[in-house]
């Protein structure tokens, strides 16, 4: 089952369903921390990611939240003899990716913004976590595919079957950028399916500070580390939000990215996409790649901005195939300062949250990575 804990709204430092005032709001934009170390102001002064869809796999995504307005089209139900067409969520965690990947906010500064807001997002339910089933991820991503999918999310677990790998093959030789989590050490200590599959970007979780978070998976198939511990997202309801953690987040975040660079140039291949921003990663840990961070931290100026030359078609993308040419652009990472004020930057989300008095919803890392 799903990890939730009510907790008190000091120390939680989410909002809930309820209807917020415009202080509120934009409360919950000012905690989204990793915009800031991400640069996503910068990133949005490029590109939004207009013009691609992004499926999200997953327990559905709540079209009537405030944060997604018209960023959710119809979409699926891959639940054996589902009628559904993806835009409900009794979860939420289909929701959380969503607004993380495509959140648009809601008034002047509020509510959640997502990595790539002018993207769509293609909602398919499926039975995820302990539920998943491998015919109706097959089908899930076999629709993504058909209804064009550039991009998608695949926050869960599955089993390893060859039905799911030939529909990833599938899905890659359609030049679709796949993403997935690694998953959670509560999972188990090994990366999970669709995530060990050659032909998946897979994702692990950083924290505010930038070190590898303690729930994420560690092993050979990590390539990539994103902001993953206590997010802020879009939550069940028509306005509610939640804190998150995990390394399914980090996997909407690099969703995201994937969506901006496919905006950015379009005539990329999906190969090319995951090389850009695998070469372009900011190098952490032991040097090069490493089990826990993989290539690096995702850096999505760079991903967007860098001279990265293409991947030789006889050769698999890696940083080591082909290196960014030349410097990179300046780089603006908030890591550091982040560390630096975590304290003081805590005190005042603390404050804000107390002025604000609502209820709190929180998602830990569970079976839904």
């Amino acid at each position: 089952m799903i990890a939730r804990v009510p907790v008190a709204a000091a120390l939680s430092l989410v909002l809930s369903g309820v209807c917020a005032t415009p202080a509120a709001a934009d409360s919950v934009r000012d905690r989204e921390w990793h915009l800031a170390t991400l640069d996503i102001a910068r990133a949005h002064r490029i590109t939004k990611g207009a013009g691609v869809t992004v499926a999200v796999i997953d327990t559905g995504v709540s079209a009537t939240h405030r944060d997604l307005a018209g960023a959710v089209l119809p979409g699926a139900d891959a639940y054996p003899n589902g009628t559904g067409d993806g835009r409900e969520d009794l979860d939420g965690h289909g929701t959380e990716m969503a607004g993380l990947i495509a959140g648009r906010g809601h008034g002047r500064g509020g509510g959640v913004l997502g990595i790539a807001p002018a993207a769509k997002i293609l909602p398919i339910e499926a039975p995820i976590g302990v539920l998943a089933t491998d015919d109706s991820i097959v089908a899930a991503i076999e629709f993504a595919v058909g209804h064009g999918a550039d991009v998608i999310n695949m926050s869960f677990r599955a089993a390893n079957e060859d039905t799911l790998h030939d529909a990833i093959r599938a899905a890659s030789a359609a030049d679709v950028v796949l993403v997935a989590a690694v998953g959670n050490i509560s999972d188990g200590a090994a990366a999970g399916y669709p995530g060990r599959f050659a032909e998946v970007l897979t994702v692990g979780a950083v924290d505010r500070r930038g070190s590898v978070a303690d729930f994420s998976v560690r092993g050979p198939q990590v390539e990539i580390v994103a902001p993953g511990a206590e997010v802020v997202t879009t939550g069940v309801g028509a306005s509610g939000y939640c804190l998150c953690s995990g390394t399914s987040e980090a996997t909407a975040v690099v969703s995201g990215a994937a969506a901006l660079v496919r905006a950015r140039h379009p005539d990329l291949s999906a190969a090319e996409v995951v090389h850009r921003l695998t070469a372009t990663a900011v190098d952490a840990g032991p040097k090069g790649r490493d089990d826990a961070y993989g290539y690096g931290r995702l850096d999505v100026v760079r991903a967007l901005t860098a001279n990265v030359p293409p991947v030789p078609a006889s050769a698999s993308p890696s940083p080591e195939a082909a290196p960014p040419a030349g410097p990179p652009p300046p780089s603006r990472s908030k890591w550091a300062p982040l560390l630096v004020a975590g304290a003081a930057a805590l005190a005042v989300l603390l404050l804000g949250a107390l002025a604000v008095g609502a209820m709190i919803r929180r998602r830990r890392p569970g079976d839904l990575v």
